[in-house]
């Protein structure tokens, strides 16, 4: 494999970022992995092009890596369809290919960065640092508002009808989460992924019971339910 050069590189490197990385050589992806959690950031693997869209779309990444050639689907195809449907997550694209037009189309298809392998690690840190600097344009949004509930990100507060509501702050991240997703229904496993930041399920009613709670506090004394059970399928959160 020649993919990683300067293994001795420093490594270190914050703020603590989220990040998919797309895939298919199991030994360049999992040195990536170890690479990037040893720099105190928290990296998953997808390793063909329909599961890293499905893992783009639902995961609330800061930064997807994505190599080109992949099975399945291919890295710019992955790129447009997160593009094509709304998708604004930093995009940083790996590949073997370093011509010109080949940087060109990449950027082209939907990419926010282009970076040619062999690559230094010390650059690819420094690189999705400045992709999840630009990033917070689309995080800008501090405010989340569903009908008369706010969240506000910056305060870390939450109000109904003007009246807050104290949290913990398990209750907050999930009450954040569903707000970002408003109107759409949320799984259990987005949850598990988002929330817990398990990967598996660990067969217990946690989800079930923080839900509950969370649903008490923002609808008890207030007009109307906005927290909805979605038989089947799992939670959305609905202006009443």
């Amino acid at each position: 494999m020649n993919t990683i050069v300067r293994l001795g590189e420093d490594l270190s490197y914050n703020p603590a970022m989220k990040i998919l990385v797309i895939e298919d050589d199991r030994e360049a992806a999992d040195y990536l992995r170890k690479a990037l959690d040893e720099s105190g950031h928290n990296a998953h693997i997808a390793s063909d092009g329909e599961a890293g869209l499905h893992m783009a779309e639902t995961g609330d990444y800061d930064v997807v890596i994505v190599d080109r050639m992949l099975p399945r689907r291919d890295g710019l195809s992955v790129i447009s369809e997160l593009r094509a449907r709304g998708n604004r997550t930093s995009v940083l694209i790996l590949s073997a290919l370093g011509e010109v037009d080949d940087r060109v189309t990449g950027l082209r298809a939907g990419g926010d960065d282009y970076l040619t392998k062999p690559y230094a690690m010390s650059e690819l840190l420094a690189r999705i640092e400045v992709l999840n600097r630009r990033g917070g344009a689309r995080d800008a949004e501090t405010l989340y508002r569903c009908g008369d509930l706010e969240l506000d990100r910056l305060s870390h507060t939450v109000k109904r009808a003007g009246k807050e509501i104290v949290l913990q702050p398990r209750e907050f991240r999930l009450l954040e989460y569903l707000m970002r997703h408003a109107g759409q229904v949320v799984t259990r496993t987005m949850l598990l992924e988002n929330v817990w930041d398990y990967h598996f399920d660990p067969q217990t009613n946690v989800i079930d019971v923080h839900v509950s709670r969370l649903r008490g506090k923002i609808e008890k004394g207030f007009d109307g339910p906005v927290l909805h059970t979605v038989r089947g399928a799992g939670y959305m959160l609905k202006a009443a």
